[in-house]
């Protein structure tokens, strides 16, 4: 990778990690845009992606837990319907050129949530187990085809339905794309071999930048601007991948 390039990806990434560990996400889907916009191969994107997940999914579980966000009776349902199609997902590798565009489909979705980022306001009401185990399996699947953990689908879901409020469904979110990001890329071990040579450094801005946003978040959510900001680059990140 060029010098360059590489600055930018580090540059992203860090960007990526610090704005979605706040909420409650690993950050997988900024990550796909990073590399999607400086070029990076699409066989290379997916392990990368789910490699970084797992590292910034384990510093925000740990951060939200010890705040006490966290609620086992919420995301157990949810863990349980995703895990096993997580690896479903992860052991299937589409064409190229079809993976590039629904990717480019879930960019565009990672974006139009963070522009419309739901606020969860409303009082809580509990979610029907066979519920929560159905929409796991579905978020699962589709996180493991594409190599994201699943929190973009999951956190709108739960806050839009009323199941959580903001913050505890970000400390549910993070732990559930990490089970998520685990069983994906346990489904396609070998894709790790296509990892880049550069994957350490990543690995460290990456998990520099989970920490300060998850410590941030359990603390503070981030302002609409930056949100907003990270969804421009999303939207550039898809038109690429779409128009390739």
């Amino acid at each position: 990778m060029a010098t360059t390039d590489l600055i930018t990806l580090c540059v992203l990434v860090f960007a990526a990690a610090v704005l979605y560990s706040m909420v409650g996400h690993a950050g997988a889907s900024g990550y796909l845009a990073a590399m999607a916009l400086v070029g990076v191969a699409p066989t290379v994107m997916k392990p990368t992606a789910l490699t970084l997940n797992i590292l910034v999914a384990t510093v925000g579980t740990v951060q939200f837990v010890r705040a006490g966000r966290f609620s086992w009776p919420l995301f157990w349902p949810f863990a349980l319907g995703s895990v096993p199609f997580a690896f479903l997902g992860g052991s299937l590798a589409l064409p190229i050129a079809l993976y590039k565009r629904l990717l480019a489909l879930v960019l565009l979705y990672a974006a139009y949530r963070l522009f419309r980022s739901a606020t969860g306001t409303r009082e809580p009401r509990p979610v029907s187990r066979p519920v929560a185990v159905a929409a796991g399996a579905g978020i699962g699947f589709l996180s493991g085809l594409t190599g994201v953990g699943g929190g973009i689908f999951l956190s709108p879901l739960m806050l839009i339905m009323g199941w959580a409020d903001v913050r505890r469904t970000a400390a549910v979110s993070v732990a559930f794309i990490l089970v998520n990001s685990v069983s994906g890329l346990l489904g396609h071990l070998s894709s790790v071999r296509s990892l880049p040579a550069e994957i350490g450094i990543l690995a460290g801005i990456a998990l520099t930048g989970g920490f300060i946003g998850s410590t941030l978040g359990s603390r503070r959510l981030p302002s609409p601007v930056l949100r907003r900001l990270l969804a421009v680059v999303l939207l550039v990140a898809a038109a690429k991948l779409f128009f390739a």
